[in-house]
């Protein structure tokens, strides 16, 4: 049905609605987990074309209701299947206040914030109804999700499946507080086969299991490679099992999938802020018009020194970790699109013919530029002596920089403060190394198809050796490891021994078994 709704719909409408379709296996783990409790009703408020209803047995569906805010795919629904839609009620979950649950099962929908229609009357409801002042940043399912934890019976149980990116941001430290208030945060599945679960989806999913019929000791985290995992849930063993007396929703959350815990050592580390800060690239607004080759150069006629500015326009074109000037000229000698059109205040004559080009193209009305007065000149950075790769899959991009390149938003730069300065190759390796990896890796935003991404907020939090740790290893040492990891590109084991002394694996963290 679910081929033959998008036919009829269209691409368009779901996206417009956030519609995402629930697998059968996932819908029926889900049911079933919720029917567990006491209660035997169940209620959806994003019913979309009925997988939950489809899971409950055929002499307990008059216990199932649901509500829908597209009444186009209810009719569909309804017709397809000759079922009356009155147990549907057509609107606005968000908008419906003063009921209450037993239990609650929900695919909700997946818009980020940019795409929260009516986001501001919504916001006002929550503050006026739940006393909750949500972030701005808070996308369509998160809101969801907290209003159904505040409607949510005593005794019920609650199933949400919805993107995790939550777990890492900013705006998902309140719904993680939220999800802790009572100790009734039972579990959470990250379903690394998001591709299987969600074909169409671009971040990462998983489901949220909330039982208010019991508090518990920990939360449960569980990373399934498979669906056949949901037929065996009680019997898998989470991947890390936390202590509610050692969870906060102000800690990223993600890495209890994928990493081992750790503790660091408080005297020998600091945020990696207190060297510097990542910034992100330059955002061009229309790299098609300001990411120049010679060739484009030598075209349109363009001072290739005064012009135009060296400038790393594309992640692929670093591949090794230390990228020096000889690299820049070898890529300009290709031909390659390293150059960053700069004309200047006072413009030459033929910079002035290029803008106009760029004008009868419409360049000048997309939305940076547009911003920009006038809307050729582009952000003003420094050259960065490290970069970070923005997007990444088994591992990020760390680059010490040696050339006057500046960069796109394809990487983030670090911009080292007077006292960052003196350690630029000490956080090179630090951050090259394993152990800068692992704890790096707390900071990441999980996307699906194993697609990470860091923020430069995110990076700057990364936790870095301090100076007086930095200081136990020689000048000399560095200069060594650095020319080792020349030529093995791999940190030297001895450096590697030697950082790893600033955390060790944490034996009170993962509190096995104590779930209630």
């Amino acid at each position: 049905m679910n081929s033959e709704y998008t036919e009829y719909a269209g691409d368009l409408h779901r996206k417009r609605y956030g519609q995402f379709f629930t697998h059968p296996q996932v819908a029926q783990f889900m049911v079933d987990w919720v029917r567990k409790a006491k209660p035997r009703q169940v209620f959806d408020p994003a019913f979309g074309l009925g997988a939950f209803r489809d899971q409950i047995p055929l002499e307990e569906r008059r216990c199932f209701s649901a509500m829908e805010i597209d009444p186009k795919i209810a009719d569909f629904w309804s017709q397809r299947t000759g079922i009356s839609d009155d147990f549907i009620a057509i609107g606005n979950y968000l908008d419906t206040w003063g009921r209450k649950y037993e239990n609650i099962v929900c695919n909700p929908p997946y818009m980020r914030f940019q795409k929260f229609l009516d986001r501001e009357v919504i916001f006002s409801s929550f503050r006026k109804n739940l006393g909750i002042a949500l972030s701005g940043y808070t996308n369509i399912a998160s809101a969801f999700l907290i209003k159904s934890i505040e409607e949510l019976m005593e005794e019920g149980r609650l199933a949400y499946i919805m993107p995790l990116e939550f777990l890492n941001t900013g705006y998902g430290k309140f719904v993680k507080a939220k999800l802790l208030e009572h100790k009734h945060l039972a579990a959470i599945i990250s379903l690394d086969c998001e591709r299987e679960v969600f074909p169409d989806a671009t971040t990462s999913v998983g489901i949220i299991l909330y039982d208010k019929s019991k508090q518990h000791n920990a939360v449960r985290f569980y990373s399934f490679k498979s669906l056949d995992s949901l037929r065996h849930f009680e019997e898998e063993y989470p991947t890390a099992e936390v202590s509610y007396s050692h969870i906060s929703p102000n800690n990223k959350w993600l890495p209890f999938f994928f990493n081992p815990l750790f503790e660091v050592q408080p005297e020998t580390t600091t945020p990696l802020r207190t060297y510097g800060k990542f910034s992100r690239g330059i955002a061009t607004g229309a790299n098609e018009f300001f990411s120049l080759n010679r060739t484009k150069i030598s075209h349109f006629k363009l001072n290739e020194d005064r012009e135009c500015l060296a400038c790393i326009t594309r992640s692929a074109q670093i591949a090794d970790p230390f990228f020096e000037q000889e690299n820049l000229e070898a890529l300009k000698r290709e031909d390659k699109p390293v150059f960053l059109f700069s004309a200047g205040a006072e413009p030459s004559h033929h910079a002035a013919n290029y803008i106009r080009i760029g004008e009868q193209q419409g360049f000048h009305k997309r939305f940076l530029t547009s911003n920009r007065t006038p809307w050729y000149k582009t952000e003003e950075r420094e050259v960065a002596p490290l970069l970070l790769g923005v997007f990444s899959r088994g591992g990020y991009k760390i680059i010490r920089n040696n050339t006057d390149a500046l960069n796109l938003t394809c990487y983030h730069g670090f911009q080292p403060n007077l006292f960052g300065t003196i350690y630029l190759d000490h956080l090179f390796l630090y951050l090259s190394s394993k152990t800068g990896r692992a704890l790096a890796s707390l900071m990441v935003r999980k996307y699906g198809d194993s697609l990470d991404k860091f923020e430069p907020n995110d990076i700057n939090d990364v936790l870095v050796p301090t100076p007086e740790f930095f200081d136990t290893i020689s000048r000399v040492q560095i200069r060594e490891a650095l020319a080792s990891f020349r030529r093995d590109r791999t940190v030297p084991d001895w450096l590697e021994v030697k950082f790893k002394q600033i955390s060790t694996p944490s034996l009170t963290q993962c509190v096995m078994g104590q779930a209630s």
